[in-house]
């Protein structure tokens, strides 16, 4: 083989990068089922009459050298593929033997799940390949998993498989997503485990899970982190895509209307999607046409008082109660709002009015 004439057809090819809607995203994806990204650098592919050659993926696109296949023989396209995984992954080649073939699988659920979202597609059915390899066939229960450690600390999916599987006490299923957060996929038996003596509704034994997760993950692994849930799912296969957009998007509501919290529950989080569809000028419009304080912010001890009013479900005696005033005192000052504001919140379709002003008074005062 003459390595010289090969180098000489080498020197007018440049690198070219194109973004994933430009490239034949079907082909790509039959190279995707089988390997991570980190194991396809230098490696070749025939898309047509034309031979990429793999150099960098991003998060986009990917940056490869294409050249007519019929300028190299089978010897001399293996011999290219042998000198750029020797230039280019020297590293990644000795670490990638010793990774499990569950977490490449799951480096491949990320990269398609990276793929899709990155051309805007939130709707699509998993490769058949990855699927089976997940055991997608029975119902599983997605949570989405955020963790606040330092971006110095590294999080081994060997560690973090294994103390989840010893919480749940069975086995589940472990993707990585964006840095620092993760898809869990536990069983459907779950949910008859975390039920007590009393028949719970599915979204209480969901909570309960949640809850304990939480619980667990900030004591035993790292300390605060961010978790949610989604209903139990058949077919994940062809709603995965889907379930991570939304539970992404219960946990960015939850962060942004409730910072102190860190669970985030996506049916209690209902009318804060809907709020959230409004710009920001409508937002603000709002607060002050219904609180009426269009020159400052509403007094942080009535804002206090009809927090906790709402929680209580618009219970004068127990709201009373919980901030330790006399129910009479408690009267006074609603009855004040109501002459600032003209909204009595003891009237139903007013305390809708001044929730929603409370909700959105919390997110546009942050912005």
């Amino acid at each position: 083989m003459d390595w010289e004439r090969i180098k000489r057809k080498l020197e007018p090819i440049v690198k070219t990068r194109i973004t994933l809607s430009e490239l034949p995203l079907k082909e790509w994806d039959k190279l995707a089922t089988t390997q991570p990204d980190s194991e396809k650098i230098g490696k070749s592919m025939r898309i047509k009459d034309q031979l990429y050659f793999l150099l960098e993926v991003q998060a986009d696109a990917v940056v490869v050298f294409i050249m007519e296949h019929t300028a190299f023989t089978s010897s001399e396209q293996q011999l290219i593929e042998l000198v750029l995984d020797a230039y280019l992954l020297p590293e990644n080649s000795k670490a990638s033997s010793t990774i499990s073939e569950e977490e490449k699988t799951a480096q491949l659920v990320k990269e398609w799940v990276d793929r899709q979202l990155a051309l805007k597609i939130k709707e699509a059915i998993l490769p058949e390949l990855l699927a089976a390899k997940l055991s997608l066939s029975s119902t599983k229960i997605p949570l989405l998993l955020y963790g606040g450690y330092s971006d110095s600390h590294t999080v081994s999916y060997k560690e973090l498989k294994k103390l989840l599987e010893s919480f749940f006490e069975a086995d589940i299923i472990l993707i990585p997503l964006l840095d620092k957060e993760w898809l869990i996929l536990g069983s459907e038996s779950l949910l008859t485990a975390s039920e007590g003596e009393e028949k719970e509704s599915v979204e209480d034994a969901l909570a309960s899970i949640c809850s304990g997760l939480y619980e667990m993950l900030a004591n035993e692994w790292v300390g605060e982190c961010h978790v949610t849930i989604h209903y139990p799912q058949e077919s994940l296969d062809k709603s995965l895509l889907q379930v991570i957009v939304e539970m992404r998007d219960t946990m960015r509501l939850g962060k942004m209307f409730y910072p102190s919290e860190t669970m985030h529950l996506p049916w209690q989080m209902r009318l804060e999607k809907l709020l959230n569809v409004l710009t920001e000028a409508e937002q603000q419009r709002y607060v002050s046409q219904v609180l009426k304080r269009t020159n400052q912010s509403p007094d942080a001890e009535m804002y206090l008082l009809l927090e906790q009013f709402f929680e209580l479900d618009c219970n004068v005696s127990e709201t009373a109660k919980s901030l330790y005033v006399h129910r009479n005192t408690l009267l006074y000052r609603l009855d004040k709002f109501k002459q600032e504001t003209g909204l009595d919140v003891r009237n139903f379709n007013d305390a809708v009015l001044v929730q929603v002003a409370l909700l959105l008074y919390k997110v546009t005062k942050r912005k």
